[in-house]
């Protein structure tokens, strides 16, 4: 009798475990994303984290306002597109052409492995996982990335990349960074001004778009310039 319980507690936590909790996983999570496909996002993990980064810190201010695309200069959508993914509109979430280089690179020159995410992955990534680097949250960002790929679409996948993305300390989005950063309305940014933002994108803390170092101003030089080698959706 003792043995037969165990047996039939046994199979109900292993229903638990391996099909309830996962399916009841998958369902909420759709949900949670497809909910975003038109609701704005309210805050991130990461804005929190920063938040109480920096709580003893008098002069930070969370900076956030949300902006549809059509209210973001196209400059400044193109800009993250030539300087953080230049394949966007032609990959599924995850650009294999530069995973594969950047494992090249490591094999073959000993280069230290260097990051390869799309705007997909990085979307993924600032609105739906603690900020970690390990293991477990990279699963997450890729199941994540390839729900938004297929929920959302790259029209939505960039518009909240671009209100999402730490821009500066305590500066979320392209609103809030060209307030910040330049005084005017995100609307208005010129491609100076959205190339000189994107080139602080690997380093936000620690980059001033306003106030460029030499090497801010060349990367955002660079970007500008291989923006007319790149093809853009339509829709910017």
């Amino acid at each position: 009798m003792d043995s037969g319980r165990k047996r039939s507690l046994k199979s109900r936590l292993a229903w638990f475990f391996l099909v309830r909790l996962p399916l009841a996983f998958v369902i909420v999570t759709v949900l949670w994303v497809t909910s975003l496909k038109w609701v704005p996002v309210i805050a991130t993990p990461l804005m929190v984290q920063r938040a109480i980064e920096y709580r003893g810190d008098e002069d930070f201010h969370t900076h956030y306002r949300w902006r549809s695309l059509g209210k973001i200069s196209p400059e400044m959508a193109k800009a993250v597109i030539a300087s953080e993914d230049n394949r966007f509109m032609d990959h599924d979430g995850f650009d294999r052409i530069e995973i594969k280089k950047a494992i090249e690179d490591h094999r073959k020159k000993g280069k230290k492995l260097r990051g390869a995410s799309t705007i997909s992955q990085q979307t993924a990534k600032n609105v739906f996982c603690i900020p970690s680097r390990s293991m477990t949250r990279k699963v997450f960002e890729a199941y994540f990335t390839v729900l938004i790929e297929k929920i959302w679409g790259k029209e939505r996948i960039l518009e909240v990349y671009l209100n999402v993305a730490e821009m500066g300390k305590g500066i979320y989005g392209a609103e809030a960074a060209a307030q910040q950063h330049f005084g005017h309305s995100a609307a208005e940014l010129t491609r100076r001004e959205s190339c000189l933002i994107t080139a602080c994108l690997p380093n936000p803390l620690e980059r001033n778009a306003a106030k460029p170092s030499d090497y801010i101003r060349k990367r955002a030089s660079d970007i500008a310039a291989l923006e007319p080698k790149l093809s853009f959706p339509d829709w910017l």
